[in-house]
């Protein structure tokens, strides 16, 4: 056996030449394979086939071309699931443009950084979130524009101070000799926002090259090929659903059922309407399914396989049984896509995300504070870097600062930690640093505490995750010192935060303390915060019975 992922190769899987990985000539191909084989599936709604999906992308292209959106200029997108976003995410990567979307629950200052971070002169939003971008200041740019997608009546003429026109795309307007102009392997496709710890939410680069690689081991990993239906209800401003399940059904001929959003209540209701074949999860979000009540048909479905990261060790293989499935255990982030692999032909080994593709990547154990290797069954922080051109982030956009940081000597550092075994099998153990994790989203504590100050009565403030019941997931407590002579009640915080962060930012516990830990040199003590965990002086909304909705609604 070979000591990496792939064990035994997968057939079905093309390898996409270089010059090949831009996802014009990606869509061409399968259109020119499978025209009429069915793409996409919007919840209940109809599916929409390779040929038609790319006639209407290329309407959609060919409209912003029109407004004049040009190759290599960055867009702001910001919707939520729908056939609508997945046109408009094509249709700017078919121009050459790079598609930057933000997360549609994002307010206030985590929706105001995220904007303006990359510094775009186009913003394209769907009707129904213009309100929110109108809340924010105003963008000073003379050169900027705003289009709405889908067109809707109604439109305001300006929102953020920006003219705003309707994004139309007419059917049989487009010449038909026009080709957009696409772009190379190493041009960026995306710049996907992810979360910082010491900083507001960075902008990870992510090229043509890395949403191909992705797409390619995904397939190969999962073992995918034309007869398959891929259910995801991931949000499109992740990474997972659109290269590992839009792009990687693209490379295969497979189709992707989609919702709007995760329910895990639903879930296995979903996956027997849309006869998946496979699917994607998270750690937690597998754990929310398994805790639904145990129906004697679970297993009687479609589906064979599920890619998931983690696979929590404590139901792993009672999740198998139950629902009749193959678990494939992987370990990846955006800036390197998916290095680590279960091999298909292994049973379930719990615990461990597998084995490195080494034929792509480089994969190291070291100590976090010298970057010396460490031995075997050593727990450090895993550092990765790739054996290919362009298959991982080549930084962050505008931070030249982190980018040095995370990339020091000439390796990524992911922030993670954990070991290899000696027979080669990678386990993950922890995050290092203040990375927040929450129900398959990385969260800034930045932002949080930010909001946070933004009280009159709050002197400082940290937030921390602490553990939420679920493996690899937390929830958020947020420790605050009130001012000198200051009254600070947590739950009128807890209502002051409601209304400026997004609902998965709003923190379950809030402790009020007379001060911060502090190391020598005056930074927080984090680590002692989480380990403090929550304790009898810790408010804990939920005990209080306390709902975010209705509170943010207030």
């Amino acid at each position: 056996m070979r000591d990496d992922a792939a064990a035994t190769p997968w057939p079905g899987v093309p390898r996409i030449a270089s010059a090949d990985q831009r996802l014009d000539r990606m869509l061409a191909r399968r259109v020119g394979l499978t025209p009429d084989a069915p793409f996409i599936r919007f919840e209940r709604g109809e599916r929409i086939s390779y040929r038609d999906f790319t006639e209407r992308a290329f309407d959609l292209a060919f409209a912003l071309e029109r407004h004049g959106v040009c190759a290599g200029e960055r867009v702001v997108t910001l919707g939520a699931n729908s056939i609508d976003a997945v046109l408009l995410w094509f249709a700017i990567e078919l121009l050459g443009a790079i598609d930057c979307p933000v997360n549609p629950a994002f307010t206030g200052e985590p929706l105001r950084h995220a904007v303006d971070l990359v510094q775009a002169r186009w913003l394209v939003a769907a009707p129904q979130l213009l309100a929110q971008l109108d809340a924010l200041d105003a963008k000073r740019d003379d050169d900027a524009r705003a289009l709405a997608w889908p067109p809707a009546p109604g439109l305001p003429s300006k929102v953020r101070g920006l003219p705003l026109a309707p994004l139309i795309a007419i059917a049989g307007e487009r010449p038909a000799d026009w080709q957009p102009c696409g772009a190379c392997a190493s041009d960026l496709c995306a710049i996907l926002f992810t979360s910082g710890t010491t900083g507001p939410a960075k902008g990870a680069m992510v090229t043509h090259a890395m949403a191909c690689t992705t797409a390619m081991q995904t397939a190969e990993g999962l073992r995918i090929g034309p007869g398959d239906t891929v259910y995801c209800a991931h949000p499109l401003f992740h990474m997972s659903p659109r290269f590992c399940a839009f792009y990687a059904a693209m490379l295969t001929g497979a189709q992707v059922t989609f919702d709007a959003r995760f329910e895990a209540a639903r879930w296995l209701d979903r996956i027997r309407e849309s006869s998946a074949t496979l699917t994607i999860g998270h750690g937690p979000l597998l754990e929310m399914i398994f805790a639904q009540p145990p129906r004697d048909d679970d297993a009687d479905t479609k589906l064979t396989r599920i890619g998931t990261s983690p696979f929590p060790k404590h139901i792993a293989a009672d999740f198998e049984r139950r629902f009749g499935v193959k678990g494939i255990e992987t370990w990846g982030m955006t800036e390197v896509n998916i290095p680590c692999w279960h091999p298909w032909d292994e049973p379930l080994r719990a615990g461990s995300c597998g084995r490195i593709r080494s034929d792509d990547y480089e994969f190291a154990v070291v100590d976090p504070e010298s970057d010396e290797p460490l031995p075997a069954s050593s727990v450090g922080e895993f550092v990765v870097r790739p054996r290919r051109p362009w298959i991982v982030s080549p930084g962050y956009w505008g931070d030249a600062e982190a980018t040095a940081k995370a990339w020091r000597n000439l390796w990524f550092h992911t922030g993670d930690s954990g070991y290899i075994d000696a027979d080669g099998w990678v386990w993950f153990v922890d995050r290092l640093g203040d990375r927040i994790r929450r129900r398959a989203e990385n969260i800034s504590s930045f932002d949080i505490e930010t909001a946070a100050r933004a009280e009159p009565r709050v002197l400082e403030a940290a937030a921390v995750g602490v553990p939420s019941g679920y493996a690899s997931d937390d929830d958020i407590k947020l420790c605050v010192v009130p001012r000198p002579d200051a009254t600070l009640a947590p739950a009128e915080l807890l209502a002051f935060l409601a209304q400026r962060l997004p609902h998965h930012m709003v923190p379950r516990y809030i402790e009020v303390m007379p001060t911060l830990p502090r190391t020598p040199t005056q930074k927080v003590r984090k680590a002692q915060l989480r380990a403090d965990g929550v304790g009898p002086s810790t408010w804990d909304r939920k005990a209080e019975g306390i709902s975010l909705r209705e509170l943010a609604g207030s």
